[in-house]
């Protein structure tokens, strides 16, 4: 540790020098709106790449010959690599200026995307997803940052509602398109259609923006503290989706990833501390606002995105669901968010945004509560409710957390508050799905186990059972993998329930946290008087 904070002695990099800033006029008629539909398209193509694939994974793992466990490493790749570019993007736009940056972003999604398609291997896919999700990471802030400077300031807030709308509708489309792709044509072109769309988005960006980016410069890059930021984070990810495969720690490689992940994270903390332009601003987080809502957002997203993974993953494995009615079970989710998050949105500055998320936490608890009584016979109309009824507390989730993250922090803040709660959220929601899925296979072993003891030659209702399947023509062995089949869809049932109800006390719970921040005036007044 002491050779991190020596290198500290050395002098720092002359800080670029300042220029003024230089403000665009607002865009209007067609260009502003063929600028607006351009943000739009790569807004929701990366969005929709978020939950696109939730459905294909036992398509995916299938053909690659791995189990769906291990497909969900399509999912989580992206996730991480995607919070880890994050951070970067100030530091990208200033070198390389915000329109550039943001083209090039989409051009190598677009190649990247194509690349996921053509992966002969999970090893190969996995490794494009990560290039996909770390040159994913500035395009959804910078389309946010164009957008806004697209409209005047009197028109900002329909130019965010315009942009929310994006990101709600990708959800809803992403099962969809999913669903139908593996089911009709092939998994490989949930990633193929990105080419076009991405082909468009950069184009019409390129030809209405290119002659207002400010342009580049040189700025320092925390270079250490990044490396260190993608080892302790790389190294935990990995050892929460090996962790079930090696028997945890009792594999020396798992051992030596949770000693590198303790060891990395120790040092970055000290280097991010002290270094003069860190990679992540962690003393926002001695702001109590910031921390805390950072943490509910960020446990509440890992708990939601963990529950939106597993519940298409359990439809097909065990319910006997197509990609298509999974995709179909699960895309309700951003009707109801639709309607009410223009509402939120508009109200958020007049009602306590803590009442507000405990509205969500109280939804989505309700929500898991009900797929908590799901069971083998749960008819299609009886799964769909929860999830119809999740796009409501979604409509109160994001927007009142991000007030309460943003509330007391100065403009010049924003960026870096932005870069940091969006990395702790989208890093939650891989871990999530890691977690989510090891904990499901372990329980699912647990409930197998007991029902077996039930399912024995001495029991009469077990013996009752074999003898009417072996009356209605099936050999010994064909009754034995029929009722091998029934108890794992039994075990894998009670497992996914299980999931949904302790997730469902963990939402009623986070709403302590969110009643443990100040209230705006409060947090300001805080602020002003020097407490942080």
């Amino acid at each position: 540790m002491s050779a991190v904070l020596d290198a500290r002695d050395a002098p720092p990099a002359p800080p670029a020098p300042p220029r003024a800033p230089v403000a665009f006029p607002p865009l209007d008629g067609s260009a502003r709106v063929l600028g607006t539909l351009a943000l739009s398209l790569a807004t929701f193509m990366n969005v929709l790449d978020s939950s696109i694939a939730n459905v294909s994974i036992p398509a995916i793992a299938g053909d690659m010959g791995v189990s769906p466990a291990q497909g969900t490493w399509v999912i989580t790749s992206f996730g991480v690599a995607n919070a880890i570019s994050v951070p970067l993007t100030g530091w990208l736009t200033q070198r390389f200026g915000q329109v550039r940056l943001f083209v090039a972003s989409v051009l190598l999604f677009v190649i990247t995307s194509w690349l996921c398609g053509l992966a002969p291997t999970i090893e190969s896919l996995i490794f494009f997803r990560v290039l996909q999700g770390l040159v994913a990471g500035p395009m959804i802030p910078l389309s946010q940052t164009l957008l806004l400077a697209s409209y005047p300031p009197a028109k900002a807030g329909m130019a965010m509602a315009l942009w929310a709308m994006t990101t709600l509708v990708a959800p809803v489309m992403g099962p969809l398109l999913g669903g139908w792709i593996t089911d009709n044509i092939a998994w490989p072109w949930i990633f193929y259609i990105n080419v076009p769309v991405g082909l468009v988005s950069a184009l019409l960006t390129w030809s209405i923006y290119r002659s207002r980016d400010p342009g580049p410069r040189r700025v320092p890059l925390d270079g250490v503290g990044l490396g260190l930021l993608v080892l302790w984070v790389g190294a935990l990810q990995v050892m929460i989706d090996k962790g079930k495969e090696l028997d945890w720690f009792a594999s020396t490689q798992i051992v030596a990833l949770a000693v590198t992940a303790v060891v990395a994270f120790a040092f970055f903390l000290a280097w991010e501390l002290t270094e003069r332009h860190p990679i992540v601003n962690l003393r926002l987080f001695a702001r109590r606002n910031f921390a805390l809502g950072s943490l509910a957002l960020s446990l509440a997203y890992g708990l939601f995105f963990g529950n939106v993974v597993l519940l298409p993953l359990w439809l097909q494995q065990y319910m006997g669901y197509t990609a298509t009615w999974a995709g179909l079970a699960m895309a309700p989710v951003g009707l109801l968010a639709i309607v009410l998050s223009p509402w939120v949105g508009k109200n958020v500055s007049r009602i306590d945004p803590r009442k507000l998320a405990t509205v969500a936490f109280l939804g989505f608890a309700l929500v898991l509560w009900m797929r908590s009584r799901f069971d083998t016979q749960s008819p299609f109309a009886t799964i769909l409710v929860p999830t119809v009824l999740q796009g409501a507390a979604m409509a109160f989730f994001f927007i009142p957390l991000q007030a309460i993250v943003f509330s007391g922090l100065k403009p010049e803040q924003m960026p870096a508050a932005a870069g940091m709660s969006n990395f702790v959220r989208i890093t939650a929601g891989a871990f999530g799905t890691s977690i989510f899925t090891t904990l499901w296979e372990d329980r699912a072993v647990l409930h197998h186990a007991q029902l077996v003891e039930r399912v024995d030659a001495g029991n009469l209702a077990a013996t009752q059972a074999f003898a009417q399947l072996e009356a209605g023509g099936l050999s010994a062995g064909q009754v034995r993998a029929t009722i091998t089949r029934l108890v794992d869809q039994q075990a894998y049932t009670v497992a996914a329930t299980d999931l949904f109800l302790v997730s469902s006390v963990l939402f009623l719970v986070l709403i302590g946290a969110v009643w443990l921040t100040r209230p705006r005036g409060a947090a300001a007044a805080a602020d002003a008087g020097g407490a942080h």
